[in-house]
């Protein structure tokens, strides 16, 4: 499991997608997305600008992040 720890209040999901490189744009960070390829703490997850805070855990490209 990896950890993004927030320096702000929250973090918008196509942003982190980004900062983490598994998405290569913000273009392809919209696709995964859309997609329905983003599990945000056990549910799908459409939204792209969604704002993810401490404690949320997504699962995408097979990989676990933490937010922290």
């Amino acid at each position: 499991m990896r950890e993004f720890k927030l320096t702000e209040d929250y973090i918008e999901l196509v942003k982190l997608l980004k900062l983490l490189r598994i998405a290569q744009t913000g273009g392809h960070a919209k696709i995964i997305v859309e997609e329905g390829e983003v599990i945000r703490n056990g549910e799908p997850e459409y939204r792209k600008r969604a704002k993810l805070v401490k404690g949320d855990i997504i699962e995408v490209a097979g990989e676990t992040i933490k937010v922290t």
